[in-house]
């Protein structure tokens, strides 16, 4: 287990920090988070002594939101790096009661919501509820097949919340980011941890790093691609380039392989000869080595033949139809 710093060697660093710029105030970072089973955010401060656990307010677009510190970031100028939220102060002793209940208010506003929703037999899955520390607004978050009519659902949350009411439907993706888990790595779920945008995944990106492209390991909990595919997507098709394909042929001291596949991390290439030889070239060896190249053949033209010819036919009927 890694052994987490205690409250005097963070007071430590913090006042390293401190003579390092000069005795000025320095702009720290801090990990932080709005729920604890939410997402983990950076934040800025000019608060140097905080320490994992405090809880602090956070300037957000609609007001001031409490927060907990979780752990302290990597500290950078402000200029090379401008954190999400600035801390703006320590949580007050009353803020601190209020931020402890806020919990058990979306707990009985979820339980309340989904109630309502089987009585009106509203083919819609609750999944969150997000209350404002301010209590200007409720953010009912919802998975769908379609889209719903849920106008008088609003209604009977207005009445008994008083108070502004979002209805707001959510995928599968941000689903799972909301619940949390665990992935096949062992690890917290990256969407749930610091992704903050889903990114277009494709299988393309599987093929190219050469995993397995059985559906059970290459997705996620949500049933889609997983998103870890994209981190090292461009590293793969950058270290590539130029590297031969796999079924091509290649010449080397006098015998043709077969391309069977391909090691990009060592820069290695694994062939087969026409005798059944399989052999793994060095990257020197793959360049020293003479590319064989296609041959049409006369089956190839005549295959091509018969398929222009097909599509020329399937035109003709297309037209006589319109």
């Amino acid at each position: 287990m890694i052994e987490q710093p205690n409250a005097s060697q963070l007071a430590d660093d913090a006042s390293l920090m401190m003579e390092g710029s000069g005795g000025e105030e320095a702009l720290c970072y801090y990990k932080i988070y709005f729920r604890e089973q939410g997402q983990r955010f950076t934040a800025n401060a000019h608060l140097a002594d905080l320490i994992p656990g405090d809880r602090v307010m956070v300037r957000m677009e609609h007001g001031i939101e409490p927060a907990t510190i979780t752990d302290r970031s990597p500290g950078v100028p402000a200029g090379d790096r401008a954190a999400g939220y600035p801390i703006q102060r320590r949580v007050s002793e009353e803020e601190d009661e209020k931020y402890t209940l806020l919990a058990q208010l979306e707990h009985e506003a979820f339980l309340l919501c989904k109630d309502r929703i089987q009585t009106l037999h509203l083919p819609m899955h609750l999944v969150r509820v997000e209350r404002f520390f301010n209590g200007s607004k409720i953010i009912f978050y919802f998975t769908a097949e379609s889209r719903v009519d849920f106008r008088e659902l609003v209604k009977v949350l207005v009445h008994e919340f008083r108070t502004r009411i979002e209805m707001r439907q959510i995928g599968v993706r941000h689903e799972t980011q909301m619940i949390g888990g665990i992935g096949h790595c062992g690890r917290e779920l990256c969407c749930s941890l610091f992704l903050t945008t889903f990114d277009s995944v494709s299988i393309k990106m599987a093929k190219a790093q050469d995993l397995p492209l059985n559906p059970a390991k290459i997705s996620g909990l949500c049933n889609r691609l997983l998103c870890c595919l994209t981190y090292e997507y461009e590293t793969y098709k950058t270290m590539k380039k130029g590297m031969p394909r796999v079924g091509r042929q290649i010449e080397f001291e006098g015998t043709v392989y077969q391309v069977t596949r391909l090691i990009p991390l060592l820069g290695q290439v694994a062939t087969i000869s026409s005798q059944g030889e399989e052999r793994v070239f060095t990257e020197e060896e793959w360049r020293s080595a003479d590319p064989v190249l296609k041959t049409t053949t006369r089956k190839n033209i005549s295959k091509r033949g018969k398929k222009m010819k097909a599509d020329a036919w399937k035109d003709q009927e297309e037209a006589e139809e319109k």
